[in-house]
C-alpha cells in the first residue's frame, strides 16, 4: 500500500489506546469481582468504568478492524474477482463504509453527543457527563472514514495503473 506512511501512525495510536482501555477494563472487572465476592461490598464506580470501557473498546476495535480491512464482508460473490473488477468492488465496499460511518457514526453520533451534553445527562455512579462516553461514536466514525478514504484513493490509483485488457483476452491481475 502506497499510503502506508500516513496509515501506520493512526493504526499504532488506535491499537495502543485500545490496549490501555482494555487493560483498564480487565482491572475494573477483576476488582469488581473481588470486591463483590471477597469483600462483600461491590464497587459501583468500577462497574460503570467497565461498561464504558467496553463501549470504547468495541467501537475503537471496529474502527481498527476497518483499518486492517478485517471488517465484515461477504466474499461469496467477490472472491473470484481479479484486476479492475476487484478494484471496483473494493471502491464500492469502501464507499459503503464511508457512507455508513459518516452518516450513522459521525453525524448521528455528533447529534447524540450534542443532545446528551445539552441536557446535562451524567452517569449515576461517577457523575461524569454521558457525552464523554458517547463521544467515541463520532471519533470511531471519523477514523473509519479516514481509513475508507485512504483505501478508495489506493484502489483508484491501482485502477488507473492497471493495463487495459483487450476484449477477448483474460485479465491477469
Amino acid at each position: 500500500m502506497r499510503l502506508q506512511k500516513i496509515k501506520t501512525p493512526v493504526d499504532h495510536l488506535i491499537a495502543g489506546f485500545s490496549i490501555l482501555v482494555m487493560i483498564a477494563l480487565v482491572v475494573c472487572v477483576v476488582w469488581q469481582v473481588f470486591s463483590r465476592y471477597v469483600l462483600n461490598a461491590p464497587s459501583t464506580m468500577t462497574d460503570e468504568i467497565a461498561r464504558f470501557s467496553m463501549i470504547w473498546v468495541g467501537l475503537l476495535g471496529a474502527a481498527y478492524g476497518v483499518g486492517q480491512q478485517r471488517h465484515l464482508s461477504i466474499d461469496l460473490f467477490t472472491m473470484n474477482l481479479k484486476g479492475k473488477k476487484k478494484l471496483i468492488n473494493q471502491i464500492f465496499v469502501n464507499i459503503c463504509i464511508l457512507a455508513f460511518a459518516g452518516g450513522a457514526l459521525v453525524w448521528g453520533g455528533s447529534e447524540l453527543v450534542h443532545k446528551v451534553y445539552s441536557t446535562g445527562q451524567v452517569s449515576p455512579a461517577m457523575q461524569m457527563p454521558m457525552a464523554y462516553v458517547y463521544g467515541v461514536l463520532p471519533l470511531s466514525g471519523i477514523i473509519m472514514c479516514y481509513y475508507s478514504v485512504l483505501f478508495i484513493i489506493e484502489a483508484v490509483m491501482d485502477f488507473f495503473s492497471l493495463p487495459v485488457v483487450s476484449v477477448g483476452s483474460e485479465e491477469k491481475a
